[in-house]
């Protein structure tokens, strides 16, 4: 039974700066003295919160709750507090995180007809010759930000890599995403400019390869360019959609691997012993532990600490509260993750753990669909780092480091490092 919140155990304080350094604590009460929470947000929206891992996975996959907008009780000119800014006014919002069966069901379907499992291998080469050109433009300094020079610029060429965006483009579209991390608590306009400027020059590039398209598919046919080609046999994909799809795929994919590198060499170099346990394990051929490590590092402490929205389209019940339709609920997955009831030692970082059914990347028929690209690009990356800079090492105390504010998302501002200079060659930069 939840108990009731008294003088003797207030409530955390919620989403602020101290918060956002280490938000476990204020979790870890929630979910013992309000597991279904309603709150208001910083936006001014009030919403409940979902922090126990059995509720956060019936909630994940309730289709009463919905994650159209549309669905959202607040006046129409407070629904663009919810969602990613500037979807709306850029005509983005036909993606798979904002609509439900049976588009969600068609949509996902033509997608996964161009993101297979077995285009994300045939990529892998890609994104350790990325990786490495990366590692090449900083080994030879002895310090680095990992997030500024490593983190951030892995996912953001590798997307559009397998996208199809020309290299001369893609420092354009590092600029754009930049300005949505570095806005991501802050004023939305920026926001919204870069979307609307991604969003443009998307549809421009959609029109060139469609109009280019050849009859049949070659080896290594770009993403946008499958993307097309589901929409023009049978089921038809809009341009419109094709472009939304792009352009969630270069959201959704690019700041997850962001804080999926970034929070997880924090903690490894927070947590020497594990990470000599990594270190240890990959000098020998056996991946075993560099692929549970990543899965706990995603429970642990990963990229996303609460789902995207979703709104309740008819009353239900959840965690013993009432939740009217038109409440939004969002499912804070950087609780459940940390909920003893499911996870033995949640607060201990073990990277082989093997009883790891972990929500980082959600559950259900929203499961992430990028989420293989994401486990390659977190596996290349962290092998890479800790075999190329063995003597990886913070170059600020923890206690200075900060988190980027939002609400979504969770990952650190910068992550300075030291490390004796290699004598690598460089190599040809991405983007070149």
């Amino acid at each position: 039974m939840t108990s009731k919140p008294t003088a003797a155990t207030p409530a955390p304080e919620l989403f602020t700066w101290e918060f956002a350094t280490d938000p476990y604590p204020a979790y870890a009460w929630l979910r013992e003295h309000a597991p279904v929470h309603r709150t208001r947000l910083p936006s001014g929206v009030e919403a409940w919160l979902v922090t126990r891992y059995a509720d956060a996975k019936q909630a994940l996959a309730d289709q009463r709750l919905s994650k159209n907008p549309a669905h959202h009780d607040e006046p129409a000119h407070a629904k663009g507090k919810t969602g990613i800014p500037g979807e709306r006014k850029a005509e983005l919002m036909t993606h798979l995180l904002n609509i439900d069966p049976p588009d969600h069901t068609r949509l996902r379907r033509l997608v996964s007809k161009a993101f297979t499992p077995r285009r994300v291998a045939e990529f892998a080469p890609r994104v350790q010759e990325l990786t490495d050109q990366l590692i090449d433009r900083f080994a030879a300094e002895g310090s680095a930000d990992l997030i500024h020079d490593f983190a951030f610029p892995l996912p953001i060429y590798a997307i559009c890599d397998l996208l199809g965006v020309p290299r001369e483009d893609q420092d354009d579209f590092r600029d754009w995403a930049g300005m949505m991390i570095r806005h991501g608590g802050g004023p939305r306009g920026g926001v919204a400019r870069s979307v609307k400027k991604m969003r443009g020059y998307l549809a421009e590039l959609i029109h060139r390869k469609r109009e280019a398209l050849p009859a049949e598919a070659g080896p290594g046919e770009d993403l946008i360019s499958g993307l097309i080609r589901a929409s023009d046999h049978g089921e038809h994909l809009t341009e419109n959609e094709a472009a939304a799809m792009a352009f969630i795929l270069l959201f959704a994919g690019f700041e997850t691997t962001v804080n999926l590198i970034g929070n997880g060499t924090y903690a490894l170099l927070t947590h020497p012993e594990q990470r000599r346990r990594l270190q240890d394990s990959l000098a020998t051929p056996d991946r075993t532990l560099l692929e549970t490590g990543v899965e706990e590092l995603l429970r642990y402490d990963g990229p996303v600490e609460l789902a995207t929205w979703r709104f309740a389209t008819e009353p239900l019940a959840l965690g013993g509260q009432d939740i009217a339709p038109g409440d939004p609920v969002l499912v804070v997955l950087a609780a459940a993750d940390r909920d003893p009831a499911r996870f033995a030692g949640p607060d201990t970082l073990d990277l082989s753990r093997r009883d790891n059914q972990h929500l980082g990347y959600g559950h259900g028929i929203h499961y992430c669909l990028g989420a293989p690209l994401a486990r390659l690009e977190g596996q290349t990356a962290l092998a890479t780092l800790l075999t190329r800079l063995p003597d990886l090492r913070l170059a600020a105390d923890p206690a200075d480091l900060r988190w980027r504010g939002g609400l979504i998302m969770r990952g650190l501002r910068t992550l300075p490092v030291e490390f004796t200079p290699s004598t690598s060659s460089p190599r040809r930069g991405p983007g070149a």
